[in-house]
């Protein structure tokens, strides 16, 4: 499948400076964790955004081929009511683990605004895909919080 209109190139750029943005922003991230476990954690995610950037240049280039079968992911619903903060060196786990739920929830609602944008068709369902897999990704920040942080409390 090869997409040659300049709007479809320009949502592809746009949603893979995206992908490259919050790929550095889990490096951040991880710099900035005391735990070597949660520096690999957010390693992690930054390897997942990467992956996620070279599914949309597949697309760009005409090479898409993706796997959308069962992939509707519900959260839990506590991004929609944290406090954002801003990433500093001091910040402690907690607010590393709310900031990367707004940031996986905006992704999230980028990929579903792309898909509503594209209609329908192969395209709309790849964007789908990769909105489930932000969903995904904010989840296991979600359960991370609960685990870690309001058990705590």
């Amino acid at each position: 499948m090869t997409f040659r209109s300049e709007e479809m190139d320009r949502i592809l750029d746009y949603a893979i400076a995206r992908e490259i943005e919050a790929s550095q922003f889990y490096t951040d991230l991880a710099a900035l964790m005391g735990s070597e476990t949660m520096k690999e954690v957010f390693r992690d995610f930054a390897r997942e955004e990467l992956g996620h950037k070279a599914k949309l240049e597949d697309v760009k280039r005409g090479e898409y081929a993706l796997d959308t079968s069962g992939m509707e992911v519900k959260g839990m619903g506590l991004a929609e009511n944290l406090v954002e903060s801003e990433p500093t060196p001091e910040m402690t786990y907690a607010e590393a683990l709310i900031l990367a739920m707004k940031k996986e929830k905006a992704a999230y609602r980028l990929y579903m605004d792309l898909a509503d944008s594209v209609g329908t068709g192969e395209l709309a369902e790849m964007f789908r895909a990769l909105a489930a897999e932000e969903a995904k990704h904010k989840l296991r920040f979600e359960l991370e919080y609960d685990e870690v942080v309001l058990k705590e409390a």
